[in-house]
């Protein structure tokens, strides 16, 4: 194939493939999750809600990389006496694709499991202050079992019954958290470092964009609205070489990733489950859902595998034409770029690429520009892309490539990078232009997390301590200094209530399997039938 035939052929699949397809696995009503309460359903599933997705290399560790994930959002620290434990009837993935065909070629997956000693004695998390996993002060708790799967292989157990960071209770209840969350990190066979459990949202912005993009002229801007909550983590460290296409990152350093969490099709209350599991939480680009996606396609987004995306023109036109820059010209009276926005197909679907013939001219973080990649393969998809072999840089700048610092956001996402800032940037041009906006350069006002973050694995800051609602002055500020640990989920196994059965938030609206489901909830209430054997898919997410 010849250079000018070659890049024809990439740009129609990078790009014009993007405008074509079915609306097959989008659609209104299914799935839930991502990035704090984006999607209808997802608000009534909090335990699943997938935030936020950050990938970077190792600051302090050469050759190894770093994803860390994080589910439940706004978890105020006083919210006893159950707290927030990790869901156990769901599954928590993250999925790297290393060869740009939107399937992911490594994928790691986290089971959790309750050990409740409370019984009818107390609604205590615990009885007494707590110094360790194993304190018997510390009545509720949860361990977990880490899966991996390479090369489409059968997932292998890499650690069973690894203790998970409990909910931070209070500094009575845990004099020395950081202690806790030591515990809860662990180093596996192979260098891996591991760790789940509680943390500060390493998130940081003024949600007030909600009220008018910043209350119409710009004035509720400066307050980090998740400051002082907690979140859930998952934190993983491994080798570039354990993820890089054919092992080799230095001929394949590009890899696009993201979450997923799956759960029972249907729920059955005291145990047991029908119809296999479904995809209910999916979060690759932060805000994607929340400010890219239009209301009738949350759920089913959240619900969709990323190699569905291309072939969704009602995502796609969202992309090529995205509705913040026209609010920001009728407000703000910034004039919003023409469409179509081929370089936010690039930054959010293809990835930086001068092999797609688009119009950010650069080679940075698309999978395309892996050696030994098969570019009759690669799909347009959204995912955060990270390219292994940028150094690590000395003095990193919180607006990432778009102030020349190219190991940040979007090649990859660092815990310090401000995201909210750089995709007001990119969505009103500066991508393309290599300017920022001056009309937008104080952006919504929040320059950093609230909370240091760590130097080591895990890097995210300790859980907050204090009430969020607090009027001193320190709302959320932990009173320990952070040694860099993570969270945990909400979820009571032990629980016995009514209804008996209860069908998962994610049914498709009046399909004929919505239906189905809720055929077989009724007679199971009035059966008292334990299950009910659903069709799956073979994609294990809802067709709509």
């Amino acid at each position: 194939m010849t250079g000018t035939r070659r890049r024809r052929a990439l740009t129609a699949l990078g790009i014009g493939a993007l405008l074509t397809g079915s609306l097959y696995g989008l659609g209104p009503g299914t799935a839930t999750a991502s990035s704090h309460r984006e999607a209808p359903l997802i608000a009534a599933d909090p335990a699943v809600d997938n935030t936020d997705l950050y990938a970077f290399v190792s600051p302090d560790r050469p050759g190894y990389v770093t994803f860390v994930a994080n589910w439940q959002p706004f978890e105020e620290p006083n919210g006893g006496p159950n707290f927030y434990p990790f869901a156990t009837d769901a599954s928590y993935h993250i999925k790297v694709d290393s060869d740009g065909d939107a399937r992911p070629d490594a994928e790691f997956r986290w089971k959790f499991r309750n050990i409740d000693n409370r019984g009818d004695s107390t609604f205590l998390y615990n009885n007494g202050p707590v110094t360790s996993f194993d304190d018997e002060n510390l009545l509720f708790k949860q361990t977990y079992t880490l899966e991996s799967s390479f090369g489409g292989a059968p997932f292998k157990t890499r650690v069973r019954d690894a203790p998970v960071a409990p909910s931070r209770v209070g500094p009575a209840s845990m004099p020395d958290y950081g202690k806790l969350r030591d515990q809860a990190t662990r180093t596996l066979p192979g260098g891996w470092n591991i760790f789940a459990g509680q943390a500060d949202d390493p998130f940081f912005l003024d949600l007030h964009a909600f009220d008018l993009l910043y209350g119409g002229d710009l004035s509720e801007t400066g307050q980090d609205t998740v400051a002082g909550y907690n979140v859930n983590t998952i934190a993983l460290q491994v080798p570039v070489k354990d993820v890089a296409l054919n092992g080799d990152a230095t001929r394949n350093p590009v890899i696009g990733l993201w979450t997923t969490t799956e759960r029972d099709r249907v729920r059955i209350t005291g145990g047991g489950q029908s119809g296999g599991r479904v995809q209910v939480s999916r979060l690759g680009n932060p805000l994607i859902n929340e400010v890219i996606v239009p209301a009738s396609l949350k759920d089913a987004f959240n619900a969709s595998p990323p190699r569905k995306d291309a072939k969704t023109p009602a995502l796609v036109k969202r992309v090529l034409e995205p509705e913040v820059p026209k609010l920001l010209e009728s407000i703000y009276q910034i004039p919003a770029p023409p469409a179509p926005r081929n370089d936010l197909a690039e930054i959010f679907l293809t990835g930086i690429t001068t092999k797609a013939d688009g119009p950010i001219k650069a080679d940075l973080n698309s999978q395309l520009n892996n050696a030994d990649v098969d570019a009759s393969r690669f799909t347009p998809a959204e995912e955060l892309r990270l390219n292994l072999s940028v150094p690590v840089t000395d003095q990193p700048d919180r607006l990432g490539v778009l102030a020349g610092d190219l190991q940040g956001f979007p090649n990859g996402r660092r815990l310090a990078d401000d995201v909210l800032d750089i995709e007001l940037q990119a969505l009103v041009g500066a991508a393309q232009t290599g300017k920022l906006v001056d009309a937008l350069a104080a952006g919504d006002g929040v320059n950093a997390n609230d909370q240091d973050f760590g130097a080591e694995f895990p890097y995210v800051a300790l859980p907050n301590s204090d009430a969020v609602n607090t009027t001193s002055g320190t709302a959320g500020k932990s009173t320990e200094k952070s040694t860099e640990k993570a969270p945990e989920k909400q979820e009571n196994t032990t629980a016995k209530s009514n209804p008996d059965t209860m069908p998962v938030a994610y049914a498709t609206g009046a399909s004929g399997l919505g239906i189905l489901i809720i055929a077989a909830g009724l007679l199971a209430l009035l059966k008292r039938r334990r299950t009910r054997q659903t069709h799956l898919d073979d994609d294990r997410t809802r067709p709509l």
